[in-house]
């Protein structure tokens, strides 16, 4: 947008002022909708119909944030004299409280007594219709995860076979880029997020250790290798699509509430067990503003897996029984 003749070291305010202008009407998947267009073009059209969806102030914020990160480096690397898209970004009409929810008692209820995890056809297309098949396969696995460790989606559909291991004899979910078998596709959100997560015992009771050291004993690499990377290359963008999908064929459904809600039921039960808030910050990936170098073997925290291990036992998670997805339950 900015032109690939422009110099780096000219990008000025007036430059960045442009770009986030040229956001705030951008079409939501512009390049999908309007293909031919170029982004300033498409803006503009969007502006003009207003009829058009257009990306979120949140995520053209983000945008910018990116741009003046890189635009950080370049000062850092004294490419430029200082950063132009200092503190530029759309006010945003949805508070943080206001977007997102964690999933209500009745939405938990409906998603874990789904054919899915009750019988269904098959794991495929049949996932929502009543049937004697008891597939364990990522689609099972993936919400169990999130509700029980709280961690996102790309942290779980990227996981190893070896990321559940155990650690100072403790069954943990290792959370980390670093792969023991080789791998390219893990990447978190932030350095911070690197960490382990004692598996919680619910996940012990419906099988997810033996669910690994099979997949493990199989010489497979990748937990949720059945999770197609579609056209994107990417497992998390394909399975957010289908679990919205589930959603609604399952009638759990809300405004408001998405797989990233689970993230939010797992930070009120901290909240209700009242775990301290550095252990809590620790485990879900959320400390902030850290000079540590999160690594998991060493824990980077100060705090011992035991620890880590005993504010994950103390979450009851009443809202939701699953015992009828206990290994060998019927």
């Amino acid at each position: 947008m900015l032109g690939e003749e422009t110099p780096l070291a000219s990008i000025s305010r007036a430059h960045c002022r442009d770009l986030l202008d040229v956001l705030r009407f951008l079409p939501a998947n512009a390049g999908k909708v309007f293909p031919k267009l170029t982004p300033r073009e498409a803006a503009a059209r969007a502006r003009v119909r207003g009829d058009i969806k257009i990306i979120s102030a949140a995520n053209a914020n983000s945008l910018m944030s990116n741009m003046s990160s890189f635009l950080n480096w370049a000062v850092n690397e004294e490419l430029l004299a200082r950063n132009p898209a200092r503190g530029l970004r759309l006010p945003d009409p949805v508070s943080k409280r206001d977007k997102r929810l964690p999933f209500s008692q009745q939405q938990l209820e409906t998603i874990f007594n789904a054919p899915l995890y009750r019988g269904c056809a098959d794991g495929e297309r049949g996932y929502n219709e009543a049937g004697d098949m008891r597939p364990r396969n990522a689609r099972f696995w993936v919400p169990l995860i999130a509700l029980f460790s709280g961690a996102r989606l790309g942290e779980i559909t990227s996981l190893d076979t070896t990321d559940i291991r155990e650690i100072d004899r403790i069954e943990c979910i290792v959370v980390s880029e670093r792969s023991l078998v080789g791998s390219t596709d893990k990447h978190l959100k932030t350095a911070v997020s690197d960490r382990v997560i004692p598996i919680h015992p619910k996940l012990v009771e419906c099988g997810l250790l033996d669910f690994a050291a099979a997949k493990r004993e199989a010489g497979e690499t990748k937990l949720f290798d059945d999770i197609e990377t579609g056209s994107t290359g990417s497992r998390p963008v394909v399975f957010s699509k289908w679990f919205t999908q589930f959603l609604r064929a399952s009638g759990a459904h809300q405004p408001r509430t998405s797989f990233h809600s689970f993230r939010h039921n797992f930070r009120d039960e901290l909240r209700a067990a009242r775990v301290d808030h550095d252990i809590a910050m620790l485990l879900g990936g959320w400390t902030t503003g850290s000079s540590r170098s999160a690594v998991s073997e060493n824990y980077g925290s100060g705090y011992r897996v035991e620890a880590l291990n005993d504010a994950v036992v103390r979450l009851s998670f009443d809202q939701v029984d699953v015992r009828h997805l206990a290994a060998g339950a019927r």
